[in-house]
């Protein structure tokens, strides 16, 4: 605002030095261990299971959302924007990825206790075409849920300074406020409780079977994963969902929300905003340890690869 210069200086600097320097480390480390995850599947998996589908899908997402990150660093770096088609874009695909991860990373959870229970995979839910299916739908349901939010970002025009403005700061604070705690509440509460609900699953089993050793041994791996998903799952998306909301509610009229209350909470809320992507980079981390050799199928392709370059510079 005219008024408060400072302040409004304030959040351009954040926004500047904070985001673009956030957003450049997500995507020069998501980038790389991406796109060597999406090798590994493409080029070294010869035997798809439902566990590879989900996170070869989740590996795409991620891919999609980095795509947008250069030119959202661009643009903050130097406080100029493209224009709205860019912008709306840019957004939509911002929070495709984290939905769709989110729900991903709940249906990995699924399927490693299905793992559990059923180890020689026989189980409809374990299925390829099951998984393509459930994929699928993910896809669709995430797209139709955020079809809204493309109403609520405003365009870039004169009014708001040529700025692409974030979702929490776009549209009426009141509609925006009630589509938000709907993107919180079915996007992202469900899926955690969900993830949870699944954990206590897998805690259930292992102590019913905890009298066969070997077994117990086999089994503590995909627990150990979905104990490290839903702390991960927590710690990087329950900021950014509490203070967007927040952030909302300050814009409301009728609150009353002094300006240096309404700076703060612009503040945090600009600085709970990477960390809700981070999960683009800690992501490939699971395909490495989320078992069915993933690893081992990719470092023997790495040596294999190393072999024939050697040879032939013999």
């Amino acid at each position: 605002h005219p008024q408060n210069p400072k302040p409004q200086n304030w959040t351009v600097a954040l926004e500047k030095y904070y985001l673009s320097t956030m957003y450049s480390l997500e995507f020069i480390i998501g980038a790389l261990g991406n796109i060597i995850v999406v090798f590994g599947y493409v080029f070294c998996l010869k035997k798809w299971k439902s566990g590879n589908i989900y996170l070869f899908n989740l590996s795409i997402s991620d891919l999609l959302f980095l795509c947008t990150l250069p030119n959202l660093v661009n643009s903050y770096s130097k406080d100029q924007w493209a224009e709205s088609t860019l912008c709306h874009s840019n957004r939509f695909l911002l929070h495709a990825n984290l939905y769709s991860s989110v729900l991903f990373l709940m249906v990995i959870s699924i399927d490693r206790y299905m793992l559990m229970k059923h180890p020689f995979r026989d189980h409809v839910l374990q299925k390829r075409n099951t998984a393509v299916v459930v994929s699928v739908a993910v896809w669709i349901g995430v797209i139709l849920e955020l079809l809204p939010l493309l109403y609520f970002l405003e365009p870039v025009t004169a009014a708001n300074n040529y700025k692409c403005l974030d979702y929490a700061s776009s549209g009426d604070p009141v509609t925006s406020l009630v589509y938000s705690m709907f993107l919180t509440v079915f996007g992202f509460l469900i899926p955690l409780l969900t993830m949870g609900c699944f954990y206590l699953k897998m805690v259930c089993f292992l102590q019913n079977r905890s009298e066969q050793i070997r077994s117990a041994l086999t089994l503590e791996k995909p627990l150990t994963l979905v104990i490290l998903t839903v702390v991960t799952f927590s710690l990087l998306f329950t900021p950014y969902h509490v203070m967007r909301n927040v952030r909302i509610a300050s814009r409301i009229p009728a609150l009353n929300i002094s300006g240096g209350t309404q700076r703060v909470i612009t503040t945090v809320y600009i600085i709970t905003r990477p960390f809700a992507f981070l999960n683009s980079a800690i992501n490939p981390v699971f395909y490495f340890l989320m078992g069915d050799h993933f690893r081992e199928m990719l470092m023997a392709k790495t040596r294999q690869l190393l072999g024939r370059l050697t040879t032939t510079g013999k």
